[in-house]
């Protein structure tokens, strides 16, 4: 053979090698043999009973036979009765019929010859005879019925089972051929499942292939059945979802590193140069070093807060978690920022329902209710100083079964257009460019309300913004021990 031919049969062994190690040869197997099973006992069950009926017809048969020649032997004598046995030897048909004398002898019927023996033990049997034209060959089988008749006479009725014998053969050829049937269609049957299910499996395994090769915007393809294979490629599929995300976060935090933290440190790098070079007394020297620790700090608040934001997006920070009340936690940030509000000028109100229980970390609702109290201070004073004195506004409550925290001001707002832009990290509109800050405190409420399975929204105040965290409320509202 050569050497393509060899391989050529080598593949094929192969497949099928895969194919019959597959879970969905092995079940269709299973199934089979169960079903096989089943079927065999079925047909024995029915091939059994056939037999017990057709046994118990012929004894019924030979019971009437038995009755009607008894009246006969009655009503005349052993005349009669050999009488009757001679016509009735002599018609067509499966029925048999002996009488024979105290010795044994022949008197009429027509069976030939018995086994030994069987004629000195009355009762039902089933035995090999020979017909009057059989000559002593026992080539047949009946079921007989021997009496004693007064005088020691002895009278054998009976019936053949060739046809019970052919009955059987035939429900036994049908029993074999459908045995064969139904284990070569479940064969069939397996080897054709398995083979899709493989192609299937082929198919999801090429592509995650591609995928761990570099590709991976590459997702497994939906056959739209709704079977276990569309339900685990759809719940891989959202699993590199989630994986390309995160990679995309891991991008765009390096990428703001990279371009938004190279201003600051470029800062820092410059005072401290400028210190080295103009710094002629200890009192500037100090000034220059305050400044410079003023500025790491600010980088290692940026840092803190871009690992926060990592941390949360991955849902790396579940732990902590535990029932609390919402309504408080807004209490208590509201009255740390009175003191601000109030040097600002800015009116801090606050609207808080009682019982606003949440399962979460009352820690980050805590740090994202200050990020939107903070930056509503911060930038909620519209530009026109004429107009009224600004309020914010500090609100906690439940709406279609959700609990929502939100905080209004009534400032210039943020335009439609920017709302969903401004949630990403380092972006600063230009009215806020004049004012401190970095761009981040918005990402981090949006990504603590994505680690508590909820949403977060900017919405128009009419005038101002309204900044809303919507979060999932607890269906008991009532636990037994709630921090608060």
């Amino acid at each position: 053979m050569s050497a393509a031919g060899t391989g050529a049969t080598d593949g094929v062994l192969a497949r099928l090698g895969a194919l019959f190690r597959t879970t969905a040869f092995k079940l269709s197997l299973a199934y089979l043999l169960v079903f096989a099973a089943f079927a065999f006992f079925a047909l024995g069950y029915v091939a059994w009973n056939a037999r017990r009926v057709l046994d118990d017809q012929i004894v019924s048969t030979i019971e009437a036979e038995i009755n009607g020649l008894s009246d006969q032997y009655a009503s005349g004598g052993i005349r009669r009765l050999v009488s009757v046995v001679e016509r009735r030897s002599r018609e067509p048909g499966a029925s048999l019929y002996l009488v024979t004398t105290p010795a044994g002898e022949h008197v009429a019927g027509n069976v030939e010859a018995l086994p030994p023996g069987t004629l000195a033990e009355p009762g039902q049997t089933e035995t090999p005879y020979a017909r009057n034209t059989d000559g002593d060959r026992l080539d047949h089988r009946a079921i007989v019925r021997i009496f004693t008749l007064p005088g020691g006479f002895r009278l054998l009725v009976g019936r053949d089972v060739e046809e019970r014998d052919r009955l059987r053969a035939v429900i036994g050829r049908a029993f074999a051929w459908s045995l064969m049937l139904v284990v070569g269609l479940g064969f069939l049957g397996s080897w054709f499942i398995a083979q899709r299910v493989l192609k299937r499996v082929d198919h999801m395994t090429e592509i995650t292939r591609g995928i761990m090769a570099g590709d991976l915007d590459g997702r497994l393809t939906l056959a739209g059945t709704g079977d276990e294979l569309d339900r685990l490629a759809s719940n891989l599929n959202a699993m590199l979802d989630r994986i390309g995300e995160l990679m995309r976060g891991m991008r765009e935090v390096s990428d703001n590193i990279a371009h938004d933290l190279k201003t600051p440190l470029t800062r820092l790098r410059n005072k401290a140069d400028a210190a080295l070079r103009e710094g002629r007394d200890p009192d500037a020297l100090r000034a220059a070093l305050e400044a410079n620790i003023e500025e790491s700090d600010n980088l290692i608040r940026v840092f803190n807060a871009l690992l926060m934001i990592a941390r949360l997006e991955a849902g790396n920070a579940r732990e902590g978690l535990a029932e609390f009340d919402a309504g408080a936690v807004a209490l208590e940030v509201a009255e740390l920022y009175e003191a601000v509000a109030e040097e600002r000028g800015v009116a801090l109100k606050t609207e808080v329902e009682d019982g606003l229980v949440l399962h979460g970390s009352r820690e980050l609702i805590g740090q994202a209710m200050a990020n939107l109290i903070d930056n509503a201070l911060k930038y909620g004073q519209k530009t026109d100083l004429s107009a009224e004195a600004p309020v914010v506004c500090v609100a906690a409550g439940r709406e279609n079964g959700d609990v929502v925290l939100s905080v209004a001001d009534r400032g210039d707002g943020i335009p439609e257009a920017e709302r969903g832009r401004v949630l990403e990290r380092f972006v600063r509109l230009e009215t806020a460019r004049t004012r401190p800050g970095f761009g981040l405190g918005l990402s981090l409420v949006n990504a603590v309300a994505r680690l508590h399975q909820g949403s977060f929204a900017l919405e128009d105040n009419a005038p101002g913004l309204r900044a809303s965290l919507r979060l999932p409320a607890l269906r008991d509202q009532a636990p037994r021990e709630v921090a608060a």
